[in-house]
């Protein structure tokens, strides 16, 4: 019988050659008598057709996945496992014209980006930035400018009531913080249960010391935090990005930047990564020096990025183990990712 073959894409290795997951994971593959892996002797940004012919599976982190990845062709590929939980990196649609099973790992990253906000809450609401350069000066009479804000009986207002926007929930409640939340899929007695009132954006905005984005970048989500988002937004509040930077209009936040209202705001995140877009920089000199991505990469502890891998290698093992292969096309079903925002 042939092997079901699993291609790792070696952005998951460290600068040493090793998995950035560790092993544990890579025994799930091991454990399999009919699966055989490796890690990709390419270094892509996309994933091509002859990978795709190359692999029964594919274990995929930062590579994205388009439509042209498919070829004109029909391809071996049966699985994807995305290393992560955002999926708006795949054409989801030609996965399911091509009958190629899509999963994500959300387990792995709840905490570690619930963590990064309540970062972001604490640094900007204390100054902390600020305090850190006076600091470094040795500008000490200056920091009384600089008083911080406490957070009991403020609002925190979370866009995406998700997992991760629960998560957060969870974690913000011992600091007496109002919790709102914004998503138009999410149960209002599930939201409620995490002591936070599920509301509209509008009030989200309008409403909170501290909003905080973390639903999925989805077409229906592109650009939903705009300038008229933005006006609404009290003249001290603060505005923390920890998901997909296109999420927010960046030539709306960028105009802020002439603006008053804008002395005590902070946008810290651009659309993507410091590599792809070539800058992370704040909008103010009082917001975050350090772009969201940074500090949400920073907080993925070994053990959280260890278990996206372990699910994603669950993953494709019961892939194979249902036994797809080159020569047996499973039977084309929609793949719907479906949920709160």
């Amino acid at each position: 019988m042939e092997k079901f073959t699993v291609g790792l894409t070696r952005d998951l290795l460290t600068s040493s050659g090793d998995p950035s997951f560790g092993r544990e994971a890579l025994r799930i593959l091991d454990a399999e008598p009919n699966i055989t892996w490796e890690i990709m002797p390419e270094s892509v940004n996309e994933l091509t057709p002859a990978m795709l012919s190359r692999y029964d599976g594919i274990l995929v982190n930062a590579p994205r996945v388009s439509r042209a990845s498919f070829g004109n062709g029909a391809v071996r590929t049966r699985i994807l496992a995305r290393h992560g939980v955002g999926y708006d990196s795949v054409d989801v649609p030609a996965c399911t014209e091509h009958g190629v099973v899509l999963t994500n790992q959300p387990d792995g990253v709840r905490r570690p980006v619930a963590v990064a906000a309540l970062t972001f809450i604490m640094a900007l609401s204390q100054h902390l930035f600020t305090k850190d350069r006076l600091t470094r000066a040795g500008r000490w009479n200056e920091r009384t400018d600089y008083m911080g804000m406490g957070l009991i009986g403020r609002t925190l207002g979370i866009v995406g009531a998700g997992s991760i926007g629960r998560e957060i929930m969870r974690l913000a409640k011992p600091f007496g913080l109002r919790l709102l939340a914004a998503d138009p899929y999410a149960n209002a007695e599930a939201v409620a249960a995490e002591g936070a009132e599920l509301t509209d954006l509008a009030t989200v905005m309008r409403e909170s010391d501290f909003v905080v984005v973390v639903c999925l970048l989805t077409p229906e989500t592109h650009h939903l935090i705009g300038a008229e988002q933005f006006a609404l937004m009290k003249p001290t509040a603060y505005f923390i990005n920890v998901a997909r930077g296109p999420i927010m209009d960046e030539v709306a936040a960028q105009a802020l930047e002439i603006s008053t209202r804008a002395n005590n705001m902070a946008v810290g995140v651009t659309p993507g990564p410091p590599n792809s877009s070539g800058r992370f920089r704040p909008i103010t000199p009082n917001s975050a020096s350090l772009g969201t991505w940074q500090v949400t990469e920073a907080s993925c502890s070994s053990s959280s990025w260890a278990r996206g891998a372990i699910s994603a290698c669950a993953n494709l093992a019961t892939a194979s183990a249902r036994a797809w292969s080159s020569s047996v096309t499973p039977r084309r079903k929609k793949v719907v990712m479906a949920g709160p925002w």
